[in-house]
């Protein structure tokens, strides 16, 4: 699904927080409530952001209610129809909207979104390129024509353009995720810093300008930079919370942990917590070994949100590196079940079911983190590992060989298929997996130590390593 803007942003993010807020405890309520169009717009613009769109056809069915005749809701309709898939449906209304009012560009705009969302990019482009005639120095429409190249792989194309929506308004923060997005899928990342810079340079008290400089930073990896400039933007403005979190997590990637925590904590409005930001301190305890702490925050998470995936699975990591599998289960299980496309799970899920005897479950699980993230080795390896100890070395050399196949440059699975070999006495092929392996990772030989320590006892093994070594 393509998340495309539907109307330029609403000038003080933080008045549309609270309208939103507004709006969701009327509902709660069953209370009436005004909002004027304006306020409408912000909240279904809120749902669609957040791929809500269920919510955000209810939200814009309630303004029509109020405001039957505005054709910006009867846009907006057509448009959250067309995020939904439903087009036809899209195409009727929007085609009833250009009945009464041809010159509108958003029509354009409307059909331009609709034709980003059916795959044909080209016609999306002449629609959006038609709106643009008209309003040149509109955002949004600069927006979704990079989002229209870029969805087609033009993403130079498409990097002009969100780079001319940043001129016009810096403060979208997708905007600039989608720009760099692009920049580093092109590798031209590096050669776009003075793009940055100058937003600082030209408002130095520009609180936005040093925030998108961090996003910038914290992409290249440039940790020191991305929390000095994270830093000159909460200096501008205290209760800048996206700020806040951003320094947390380029903390986090810093392993500063205890400092991390102390970010995350003023990431949301005082009294508003977050199960995100519960959920991140949790994971700071976790890796400063501090269980308890650790256990508190994950739980707090889920009094906030009982399915949040992350805080169930982030205990039964507490409770693995505790040497508790069998307590373990019942948290990895229900995290696989909340979100099952995650290897990283489904591994987990697997080692402590391995653990505690399960063996049929841990293969199966194993199996699925695969399926899942064939990419990831954590789940290649594992799986075989057990068909290996059950002393099944076809199984697991064939097992490796197929992983071989999908990721022929992947040094891990070549040292480990010739540990297999090597258990079945075929040594011709071992030796030829061994060569591949050590031209692809040298460093990497260490790892048929770790995994077999008995073949440190083999010479024969150990000269060929030897050649190799530079």
């Amino acid at each position: 699904m393509i998340i495309m803007r539907m109307n330029e942003p609403f000038d003080d993010p933080r008045a549309a927080q609270d309208t939103v807020r507004r709006y969701e405890r009327m509902l709660a309520d069953d209370a009436a409530a005004f909002f004027d169009l304006e306020e409408f717009e912000v909240i279904i613009d809120h749902y669609v952001t957040s791929a809500a769109f269920d919510k955000a056809q209810q939200a814009c069915e309630a303004a029509l209610s109020q405001y039957p005749f505005s054709t910006e809701l009867l846009i907006d309709r057509a448009q959250i129809a067309a995020m939904r898939g439903d087009y036809a449906e899209a195409e009727r209304q929007i085609a009833s909207v250009a009945t009464r009012d041809p010159d509108n560009a958003d029509v354009a705009v409307t059909r331009g979104i609709i034709s980003t969302q059916r795959g044909d990019f080209e016609e999306a482009v002449r629609f959006f390129q038609s709106a643009l005639e008209r309003n040149p120095d509109r955002e949004d429409i600069h927006f979704n024509l990079g989002l229209a190249y870029q969805s087609w792989h033009k993403f130079k194309s498409a990097a002009r353009h969100y780079k001319h929506s940043l001129r016009l308004q810096p403060d979208n923060e997708t905007t600039v995720q989608e720009l760099l997005n692009c920049l580093e899928t092109t590798d031209r990342l590096p050669e776009h810093e003075e793009f940055f810079q100058r937003f600082t340079d030209d408002d130095p008290y520009s609180a936005t300008a040093w925030y998108n400089l961090g996003q910038y930073y914290y992409r290249l990896e440039k940790y020191e930079q991305a929390a000095a400039a994270f830093d000159y933007a909460i200096v501008i403005e205290a209760d800048f919370h996206d700020a806040h979190h951003w320094l947390a997590d380029t903390f986090v990637c810093q392993q500063q942990y205890q400092k991390a925590i102390g970010e995350f904590e003023l990431s949301y409005p005082t009294g508003e917590p977050t199960d995100e930001a519960l959920c991140n301190i949790g994971e700071c305890y976790e890796k400063l070994r501090d269980w308890k702490h650790a256990h508190q925050f994950y739980r707090k998470a889920l009094e906030i949100n009982p399915e949040m995936d992350e805080a169930w699975f982030g205990q039964g990591v507490l409770l693995q590196e505790q040497d508790r599998p069998f307590e373990a289960l019942h948290f990895f299980r229900k995290a696989v079940q909340l979100y099952g496309d995650s290897g990283e799970y489904w591994a987990a899920l697997g080692a402590a079911e391995n653990q505690v005897g399960n063996i049929v479950s841990a293969l199966e699980a194993y199996e699925k983190a695969t399926e899942v993230a064939p990419e990831d080795a954590t789940g290649w390896v594992s799986w075989s590992a057990i068909l290996y100890e059950q002393g099944h070395y076809d199984e697991a050399i064939d097992l490796l060989r197929h992983a071989v196949e999908l990721h022929p440059h992947e040094a891990h699975f070549h040292y480990m298929l010739c540990a297999y070999l090597l258990a079945d006495g075929r040594l011709r092929e071992a030796y030829q997996e061994l060569e591949t392996a050590l031209t692809l990772n040298y460093e990497q030989h260490s790892l048929l130590f770790d995994y077999f320590p008995e073949l440190q006892q083999q010479p024969a093994l150990q000269r060929l390593i030897d050649q190799f070594r530079k």
